[in-house]
């Protein structure tokens, strides 16, 4: 849930000359009929005084630059330019910017429902996967699929860097308005033409380790010793839910031990991530938020509802960041698991949300900081050193650094293990996740000792998630967006469905 805040009364972007004179004139002069110290007074002063030097720069230069410029594009470029010297995650999200900033929120758009990439030596354009039970599935659109026209125009002429937005532009579109494909199928020699009905498709944000015949993820690693595997690529709103969903599937299977693998984890929301840390902790602070302007809110876990008796560990690396820190961190901190893997990014700060232009477009604002249970500091600021206390760091023994090529042959391995449809499971090879492998060290170690040792909880009965649970996660207030720069967020969406 995104906190939304509200704009002037009767704001516009669109400014006419002299109206912005004449509004802080009427301003200062309301004020002078409020009785103010002259501390306030100077303040208020000075507030008014720099209004007053930003219209009328505005004006000479809609006035008197050499060339007409868009007094929009002036006005974005003044907001844009006051959020640099705030800090790198507050910003100001354009219309356009906000439809898809709402699309990772949401988990939902409409259109047919493939992950596209682009081959980076030829330009063209590939199907990673279909997703299952969509569109481009039904259609017979398969993985490894090179899309050479939509809707009549050839992606050849698509330009040169843009080729991923034009692509997913062109795919996505009103839910029912159908859209022309031409597919060239891996190992054919003429491509076809489908019709494809768009619809609303929606990305989870809960994977596994590969997806069974059905469609639908395993979430139980190979093997027989019965070892959860689950994937959270962000937070949004319906990720609670479906990490719920999936424990629920792993404790029907029999699962004796977990690991929760949040690499590459950007963020998301505040509740998201409270909620999914409530489900295995059942008591003390999860996380707690402080602001200027708020008071500090502590968010607590319950018990009804937790998910316990088994080990657990959780990966991270150097791009796990914020709500994976406050997962990641929080787990342990409780001692409810180890953490294994790189020193995460270190974003400490929390960002409201707030509408502009009655919902056209938004200001994302850093409006507090959050820490975890220990008290220590998970923020990177600009002039922090590699020796100072910020991020989530593994636990000792687990660190396992991965250079560049590491985490390349890492994305290669899952992008050949994520494809849907492969009729003899995923491909063999002989690639080894080396913090993988750690994580299950430590859990063959913990399963292998005597019932009572165990360094997970003592086992409690295991229970459907409560609604107590539920509506205490969703009613907090920290209803804020807690989440990396927004074109690393539309970089990662584009990555994934169209």
């Amino acid at each position: 849930m995104i906190h939304r805040g509200s704009t002037y009364p009767g704001a516009d972007m669109h400014m006419g000359r002299g109206i912005l004179p004449r509004l802080f004139c009427f301003l200062a002069i309301t004020a002078l009929s409020l009785p103010l110290s002259a501390a306030e007074q100077d303040k208020d002063d000075e507030y008014y005084e720099l209004m007053n030097l930003f219209v009328d720069t505005f004006e000479q230069i809609d006035r008197n630059y050499v060339k007409e410029v868009s007094r929009r594009e002036l006005v974005e470029a003044a907001l844009r330019g006051m959020l640099t010297k705030l800090d790198p995650y507050s910003s100001y999200i354009d219309p356009q910017d906000l439809n898809e900033f709402n699309t990772v929120v949401e988990q939902e758009f409409g259109g047919i429902g493939i992950q596209v990439t682009l081959d980076p030596k030829t330009r063209e354009l590939m199907v990673m996967t279909p997703l299952p039970g969509t569109p481009a599935y039904t259609a017979g659109i398969r993985a490894g699929d090179k899309i050479v026209e939509i809707d009549g125009k050839p992606t050849a002429e698509f330009e040169e860097g843009a080729e991923m937005d034009s692509a997913v532009k062109m795919m996505r579109g009103k839910p029912g308005d159908p859209v022309k494909l031409t597919i060239l199928h891996a190992g054919a020699e003429k491509p076809e033409t489908v019709d494809v009905t768009r619809a609303i498709i929606k990305t989870p944000t809960v994977l596994g380790d590969r997806y069974k015949e059905d469609g639908t993820w395993e979430y139980m690693l190979p093997g027989d010793q019965k070892i959860g595997y689950i994937r959270l690529t962000h937070f949004s709103r319906n990720s609670a839910d479906e990490m719920e969903h999936a424990l629920n599937e792993l404790k029907k299977e029999g699962m004796q031990a977990l690991v929760l693998d949040l690499r590459y984890n950007p963020g998301g929301l505040l509740q998201a991530a409270a909620a999914i840390s409530d489900m295995f902790v059942d008591d003390g602070v999860i996380v707690s938020t402080k602001g200027r302007n708020t008071e500090e809110q502590v968010i607590k876990a319950k018990q009804p509802g937790t998910f316990t008796g088994f080990p657990m560990a959780v990966l991270i690396n150097r791009y796990s960041a914020s709500a994976s820190e406050i997962v990641s961190a929080c787990l342990q901190d409780h001692h409810r698991a180890i953490v294994v893997g790189e020193r995460s990014w270190g974003k400490g700060s929390v960002q409201n949300v707030i509408e502009m232009e009655g919902g056209k477009s938004a200001l994302k604002l850093t409006t507090a900081s959050y820490h975890r249970p220990s008290g220590k500091n998970i923020h990177r600021f600009p002039k922090s050193k590699e020796t100072d206390e910020w991020g989530v760091s593994p636990d000792s023994g687990y660190e396992v650094k991965w250079t560049f090529e590491d985490m390349q042959h890492y994305r290669d391995y899952r992008a050949e293990r994520d494809v849907l449809g492969q009729k003899d499971g995923p491909p063999k090879t002989d690639y080894k996740d080396s913090q993988m492998e750690k994580a299950l060290e430590f859990l063959k170690a913990e399963m292998a000792k005597p019932k009572g040792e165990a360094k997970a909880d003592e086992k409690k009965p295991v229970e459907e998630k409560a609604e107590e649970k539920k509506s205490a996660a969703a009613s907090t207030s920290g209803a804020a967006a807690i989440v990396w720069p927004i074109r690393t967020l539309l970089t990662f969406l584009r990555a994934q469905a169209a």
